[in-house]
C-alpha cells in the first residue's frame, strides 16, 4: 500500500504523461520529460504503469482538476491573496503585557531609578506604540533623568497620539521650561489647560516660566544699556588729559568709578603697560594720593602710552 507522498508523486507522473499526450508538452520535450518522470517515480519507489493500470477501474482524478478544486476553493473562502494584510494595531496580549512593563515604570519611577524606568516604558512602547501615557510617561523619566530634550521628543509624540491627554502637554512644558524655552513652555501649558481648566500645577509652572521671563528682559536690558558694555577694551585715556579742576577726591570715593578702575586694572593692555617700573609707581602714587590721577593723566607718556595700547 502506497502513502500519500507516493500517491502525490504518481499523480505529478500522470500529469507529465497526460502533457505529453495532448500535445501540451512539444515532441521536442517530450523525451526529456519522459526520463524526468522516470527518475520521480524511482526516487519515490513507484511503478508509474502499475499505478496507471491499477486505477483504470476507477474514475481517474488527475492532478490539474485536484489543483482546479483548491484555486476555486481559496477563491470562495476570499484568500485568493496569500499575502493578508498587517494588522493595524497590538494584539491584546501584547497590550497586556505592555501594561505590565508600564506597571514596572512606574515602580522604577517611585524608587528614583529613572534610567531603569526608561527602559521599561520603552518596552512598552515597542508592544504598543499607540499608548500615548505610555511617551508621557517616559518623557517623565527623561526629565527626572536629566535628557530634557528626549523628554520634549516624547511629550510631543503623545500629544500627536492623543491631544486631549493634558499630561502630554506638561510633561512638554516642563522639558522646555528646563532648558530655557520659556515662552514656548507657556504654551504647551496652556494647552494643557485647555483640557484641565484650573489645573493648579500648570497653573504655578506658567507663573515661573512668566517670571523666567521677566527676569531674563530685566537682565537683557541691564546689560545692553549705556556704561553697562565691558568688552575689554582699552579705555582711551588720551583723550582724558584736560580734566583739570575736577574733584578728584570725590571721584575716587564714587563706588562707579572705583568699579570702572578695577576694571581697567584687570584689561591685559593695562597690565601689559604695568610692567613699565615708571608705570607702576604712578599707579602707586594715585592709590596713596588720589589728586594724583590728575598728574597721571596729564603725564605725556601715559597720553603716549595710551594711545600706542589703544591702537592694538
Amino acid at each position: 500500500m502506497i502513502d500519500n507522498k507516493q500517491k502525490l508523486a504518481s499523480k505529478i507522473c500522470q500529469f507529465l504523461q497526460q502533457s505529453i499526450a495532448d500535445g501540451t508538452i512539444k515532441a521536442d520535450d517530450a523525451e526529456g520529460i519522459e526520463v524526468a518522470t522516470q527518475c520521480i517515480a524511482e526516487a519515490f519507489g513507484i511503478d508509474a504503469n502499475k499505478l496507471e493500470q491499477d486505477e483504470q477501474g476507477s474514475k481517474p482524478t488527475n492532478l490539474l482538476s485536484i489543483f482546479n478544486v483548491f484555486l476555486a476553493t481559496q477563491k470562495k473562502l476570499g484568500s485568493d491573496n496569500i499575502s493578508s494584510e498587517p494588522r493595524s494595531g497590538p494584539t491584546d496580549a501584547q497590550k497586556m503585557q505592555a501594561e505590565e512593563f508600564k506597571a514596572a515604570g512606574n515602580k522604577l519611577m517611585a524608587g528614583k531609578m529613572f534610567p531603569q524606568a526608561i527602559e521599561k516604558y520603552t518596552q512598552a512602547i515597542a508592544l504598543d506604540a499607540t499608548n500615548a501615557v505610555y511617551f508621557a510617561n517616559r518623557a517623565a523619566a527623561h526629565s527626572q533623568d536629566g535628557n530634557h530634550d528626549d523628554a520634549a521628543v516624547d511629550a510631543r509624540s503623545s500629544i500627536k497620539l492623543d491631544p486631549s491627554y493634558s499630561k502630554g502637554y506638561s510633561r512638554l512644558g516642563h522639558a522646555l521650561f528646563c532648558v530655557g524655552k520659556y515662552s514656548e513652555s507657556i504654551e504647551a501649558y496652556e494647552g494643557g489647560l485647555k483640557i484641565e481648566p484650573g489645573n493648579a500645577s500648570m497653573l504655578q509652572a506658567i507663573q515661573a516660566a512668566n517670571a523666567k521671563l521677566a527676569t531674563s528682559s530685566t537682565a537683557s536690558r541691564s546689560t545692553s544699556a549705556p556704561g553697562n558694555s565691558d568688552s575689554g577694551a582699552m579705555p582711551d585715556l588720551a583723550g582724558m588729559g584736560g580734566l583739570g579742576g575736577m574733584d578728584f577726591s570725590a571721584m575716587m570715593s564714587n563706588p562707579n568709578f572705583m568699579s570702572m578702575a578695577a576694571k581697567m586694572m584687570n584689561n591685559p593692555q593695562i597690565a601689559e603697560m604695568m610692567k613699565n617700573p615708571e608705570m607702576a609707581k604712578m599707579a602707586q602714587n594715585m592709590m596713596s594720593d588720589p589728586n594724583a590721577l590728575s598728574g597721571l593723566l596729564n603725564n605725556p607718556k601715559m597720553a603716549a602710552m595710551a594711545e600706542q595700547f589703544g591702537k592694538k
